[in-house]
């Protein structure tokens, strides 16, 4: 499909409630280039939108070798969800015959919705700023979402569905605000193995009892399914935004075939870099490792990590997507190498081997595994009785995933 020539992208400052334009994406035959406009340059508070891919210079910034866009930007695209309604919207094609569809990345950024994770938005002009906002309810989104499953979706639902697609994951999910308290809404799906939105809601609430700091949460019921409700981190008020890089960005990989060797030590050198203080850093990453261990989450690839940016720090996000997931056999691997030393077997054996790489010593680890375990033992009932999960849920959670007899091997 046709791409547009030029992409206005605009930028919230930290602190402001209204975005200023910062530059332009161009396309040019190294990919899509940016260049900051000479207004944004000289405005007093003018931050990079980070700067190890786009320092704040003047004239045409190339995206890093091997990308054809800069990740901070991309990082501000919708994810493989968003694309498909986006898709579906702009061909009239679903599900399988979708696939085929190309689009320019330009186009996935100016069709999505305007209230997109981060500071970041993109607009067809340099001059005057219209977001595409949504003003469905959750349960009509709710009814466009199944509806764009089955390949029914029409009408004006579908612009609605569209704004509220600007994020990333695979699974159907909206943007809400409820009493100025924006949230991400998951849905549910007839198809689910078993409940996925109540595992990912057990999820976090485990994590902020073991001290790791995750969004606030709750379910609610739409069209008769358990809907999550995730409050926004990346909105501190009304208004406002927070600019943010995925892993992903921060560690220069344009897709997730290059990111199939990625590690978190390498997360923790560049968080390490440009942290503001990295006091506790290598801590804080460690539990959190350890806690997908505890509770099986498997699928902690690099866009399920991300850092704040405000110019000069990196300051790393609440843990989200919190979700366990089901597996055939014991044995699993984590997504990304625990240790500089590759090695990614979802054991804590494997976590306290590689206490080094986070500036622990193996009985400060063992103190962490011990700590985690004890705590999601003690509070298992209590969580699972306030997510009321049937007795087949806590089965097929419970040492399922959850406290699975592999993580305890050496």
């Amino acid at each position: 499909m046709t791409s547009p020539s030029d992409v206005f992208v605009w930028a919230w400052l930290p602190d402001a409630t209204s975005p200023v334009v910062a530059g332009r994406i161009q396309p040019s035959a190294h990919g899509n280039r940016f260049a900051y406009g000479e207004s944004y340059l000289a405005r007093p508070g003018a931050i990079s939108l980070f700067t190890p891919e786009l320092p704040l210079a003047r004239g045409w910034i190339d995206p890093p070798d091997g990308m054809d866009m800069a990740g901070c930007l991309w990082d501000a695209s919708p994810d493989s969800w968003g694309q498909r309604v986006i898709i579906a919207r702009l061909t009239g094609l679903f599900g399988a015959a979708a696939d085929t569809v190309e689009i320019d990345k330009t186009t996935f950024l100016l069709e999505s919705g305007s209230n997109r994770i981060g500071g970041l938005d993109f607009q067809s002009s340099a001059t005057h700023y219209e977001p595409r906002a949504q003003t469905a309810t959750l349960d009509e989104l709710h009814a466009a979402a199944n509806a764009l499953q089955t390949g029914e979706l029409h009408g004006d639902l579908f612009r609605a569905l569209v704004d509220g697609t600007a994020v990333g994951g695979a699974r159907p999910k909206v943007l809400i605000t409820d009493h100025d308290v924006e949230y991400i809404a998951k849905f549910s799906l007839s198809s689910d193995p078993y409940p996925i939105v109540k595992a990912e809601a057990v999820g976090m609430e485990l994590a902020r009892r073991v001290g790791i700091d995750a969004p606030r949460s709750r379910i609610v019921t739409s069209l008769g399914r358990d809907v999550l409700l995730i409050e926004r981190f990346d909105r501190p008020s009304p208004g406002r935004r927070t600019m943010m890089v995925s892993g992903l960005t921060l560690l220069g990989f344009g897709d997730f075939l290059g990111a199939r060797y990625s590690s978190y030590p390498e997360i923790l050198d560049v968080l390490r870099r440009w942290a503001r203080s990295g006091k506790d850093l290598g801590r804080r990453l460690f539990e959190r490792i350890v806690f997908n261990v505890a509770i099986g989450i498997t699928d902690d690839h690099v866009r399920n990590h991300a850092a704040f940016w405000d110019g000069q720090h990196l300051e790393l996000t609440p843990a989200y997507d919190l979700c366990p997931q089901l597996r055939s056999g014991g044995e699993a691997n984590q997504a990304m190498d625990i240790s500089r030393a590759g090695a990614r077997a979802s054991r804590f054996h494997t976590c306290v081997k590689a206490a080094a790489d986070y500036g622990l010593t193996a009985d400060e680890a063992r103190e962490i595994v011990d700590r985690q375990v004890t705590v999601i033992r003690e509070n298992w009932e209590t969580v699972a009785d306030m997510f009321e999960l049937t007795a087949v849920d806590r089965n097929v959670l419970l040492r399922g995933p959850i406290l699975n007899a592999y993580a305890f091997t050496q």
